[in-house]
């Protein structure tokens, strides 16, 4: 009875003195390893309210999982909004919170989850923020918010709640609502502030591994997204100015030199007004683009589209827009809240007539994240919404909007499709969108390929223009190793292989010693193509079961946490091939320190044996690029075509690595939205020294 009094004393003075509201959190296991834990009124549009996909129930249950929860958080309601307390053990290590160009393992950290298209410091600032993290505990804990939450992970010690000398014991007959007011001193807890919220849904995902709670997390929001074969081919964006005369010539160029190209990516130049958007084609540019898009498509090249989401008052479905748009304007159109059903059914309306009516298979979702601290453009924070949202929440959701809105529209097609986009957020791995950025730092665009596998995302390190003709070939390198392989030349007449110089590239001059630098470029894009059956089983695994396809070692690697905790610059390409994209040094040959974890590897390019457990610092000529797969690996190379959608690229030269590897899975695949993806599998006869496959869709090279 009088510790019950003191408890409640306590907690009256010390919840009077921060004007906090103390909740016991409610928990609940949503799915097999899954638990919420729930405090307060959560906010009424949060991620989950307005999520793409529902949860893979199925696939959850049969993962099965744990009946207790691995972490326990804590929460109260303050004046403040809402504060999480999350434990934390001495040797875990942090990962996720969304694309992190400037930080890879997060411990110790001070991360805000907001949108900043331009993050120039270590804050958390990000166009892609995610409130996911994941520990090497084996676990990952997911905040469903959608307002710029603040992290602090670790390194933040409470004060005593008694005066020194006091006995420890004593301080535990009056905890606070954390369950442990006296922390260790190495700030063994997560704390995770939530402003201007009542309440909040905090998910928490068990492994036992890492890969493992990282997996419930993208089955949690619907799975991985799945593109066709095409999309994983070669992409390139044409000049912003180009007429389509222009655009077909350039299509002429590339395979008259034998250049792989799937895709052909149209900048803002095809719109009438593009900044902000009428989403209808200019016609002194593109008088036929039905034709244009017809006849590319006869070369087995799809178009894809720069979009926005602002509408600009030029716009057919501009007045319609109006009563759904937030109360400010960006590049004098309207933001509209794609939510909105009605909002969104006149935008996919237009579209059906406008761009995928006429056969156009993807967009580039561009400036949907906010660049108010740097480039003075964007809604601000203070504004409002119809539906309830403000600018802060939107901010965090706009680029989730448009990409759902996209996908209506695509979806019309009956056919899968990939796409790419500037912004994302939580909850985000069935949607079929690629990151890229308009930052510039080959080692930060290489560390994003595997880090963005931590939360759900994908991530492209488009090339754009180089210093150097070695640093091209580089650039070119990481890209064919990524998500999506593109050049973005948008300010480029020429290929920049073709000429180096900017200023003579834009006046067409070729240069005339160019065949080397072609070559070494044709033949990183043939190597893309060579891989697309493997890298689109990874994909095919994403999409089923929640594994990344591109993710960082420590994520297959966590027995060797110690090894691999802090490496950024590598990461796994699927479950056989191991990538270290090399930084152009400005000598051609570079050298570069790459650990192997345990176990046996072997150099794709030169059968090299290197057993693991150790790091070499190796050189590479600019004609190799680090790729090591493990020993007991078959990869399934296809033969090189012009386009993924050629016949011939389904004949496949299977290499196997080690004496005794393990049978190879490729996927029949029709490239529709409800795929059957047959089995087709790859054998290695020991015996006869040959490989075997049956199927009606690939067949081994002779």
């Amino acid at each position: 009875m009088k510790k019950a009094f003191f408890f409640l004393f306590f907690i009256v003075l010390f919840g009077s003195v921060r004007g906090q509201d103390v909740h016991t959190m409610k928990c609940e296991q949503v799915y097999p390893g899954i638990w919420r834990y729930s405090i307060g009124k959560p906010d009424a549009v949060t991620p989950s309210t307005v999520r793409y996909k529902e949860p893979a129930a199925d696939v959850l249950d049969r993962m099965g999982g744990p009946v207790a929860s691995p972490v326990e958080p804590q929460a109260e309601v303050n004046d403040r909004g809402v504060l999480v307390s999350v434990p934390l053990s001495r040797d875990e290590a942090i990962y996720g919170l969304g694309l992190q160009e400037l930080s890879f393992e997060q411990r110790g950290k001070k991360k805000i989850v907001r949108v900043n298209a331009d993050p120039r410091v270590d804050t958390g600032d990000s166009h892609a923020p995610v409130p996911f993290y994941v520990t090497t505990g084996g676990y990952g804990v997911y905040v469903d918010n959608a307002r710029y939450m603040t992290f602090y992970f670790g390194g933040k010690v409470r004060r005593p709640t008694s005066p020194s000398g006091v006995a420890r014991k004593q301080d535990e007959e009056f905890l606070t609502p954390f369950n442990g007011a006296y922390s260790a001193g190495e700030g063994n807890e997560v704390f995770i502030e939530i402003p201007r919220s009542e309440g909040v849904d905090i998910y928490v995902f068990a492994g036992p591994t890492m890969k493992e709670a990282v997996a419930r997390y993208n089955l949690f929001a619907g799975g991985g997204c799945l593109p066709p074969r095409w999309g994983l081919g070669f992409w390139y964006r044409v000049r912003n100015i180009f007429h389509q005369d222009k655009v077909e010539a350039f299509a002429k160029i590339m395979q008259d030199n034998r250049i792989p190209c799937d895709v052909f990516g149209l900048e803002p130049g095809w719109q009438q007004h593009s900044y902000s958007s009428t989403y209808t084609w200019r016609d002194t540019l593109y008088p036929d683009p039905k034709g244009l898009v017809k006849r590319l498509g006869e070369k087995n090249i799809k178009v894809n589209l720069w979009t926005q989401g602002y509408v600009h008052p030029d716009c057919p479905i501009y007045n319609d827009l109006l009563q759904y748009s937030g109360d400010f304007q960006v590049w004098d159109g309207i933001a509209p809240n794609f939510f909105i059903p009605e909002a969104r059914r006149l935008f996919v309306e237009h579209h059906a007539k406008e761009t995928v009516g006429i056969g156009t298979m993807g967009f580039k979702a561009d400036e949907c994240d906010n660049s108010d601290y740097t480039g003075n453009w964007s809604f601000p924070e203070i504004s409002r919404f119809p539906g309830g949202i403000d600018g802060e929440q939107m901010h965090n959701l706009f680029g989730l909007s448009l990409q759902q809105t996209m996908m209506e529209v695509l979806n019309a097609t009956g056919k899968r499709t990939l796409n790419l986009v500037r912004s994302s957020g939580a909850l985000a791995s069935p949607l079929p969108f690629v990151l890229y950025s308009d930052l510039y730092d080959h080692q930060g665009y290489i560390n994003g390929i595997g880090y963005c596998g931590f939360s759900g995302l994908l991530w492209c390190p488009e090339v754009r223009s180089a210093s150097s003709e070695e640093d091209l070939v580089r650039r070119m390198q990481s890209v064919i190793c990524s998500p999506v392989a593109m050049i973005n030349a948008w300010n480029l007449a020429l290929p920049p292989w073709m000429q180096m110089d900017h200023e003579l590239n834009l006046q067409e001059v070729i240069d005339p010693d160019n065949a080397r630098l072609m070559a070494l470029c044709r033949n990183a894009i043939e190597l893309r193509m060579r891989f697309i059956p493997y890298l689109h089983a990874a994909f095919v695994k994403y999409y089923r079961e929640g594994i990344p396809p591109f993710r960082a070692l420590i994520m297959d690697y966590p027995d060797e946490k110690d090894a691999v905790k802090d490496i950024a610059g590598q990461y796994m390409m699927g479950d056989d091939i191991m990538v270290a994209p090399v930084v152009a040094s400005g000598k051609g040959v570079t050298a570069k320190k790459i650990y192997f974890p345990k176990g046996t590897w072997y150099d794709f390019f030169t059968g090299e044996r290197i057993e693991g457990g150790q790091t070499l610092e190796l050189s590479f000529e600019l004609e190799r690029i680090p790729l090591y797969v493990k020993e007991g690996t078959i990869l399934p190379l296809a033969r090189v075509t012009l386009s993924a959608d050629d016949p011939a690229s389904r004949e496949i030269e299977p290499v196997a690595f080690g004496d005794n590897p393990k049978p190879a899975v490729i996927y029949e695949d029709d490239g529709t939205l409800n795929p059957s993806l047959k089995e087709n599998v790859i054998t290695w006869d020991a015996r006869k020294k040959k490989f075997s496959l049956k199927s009606s869709f690939y067949k081994l090279a002779k």
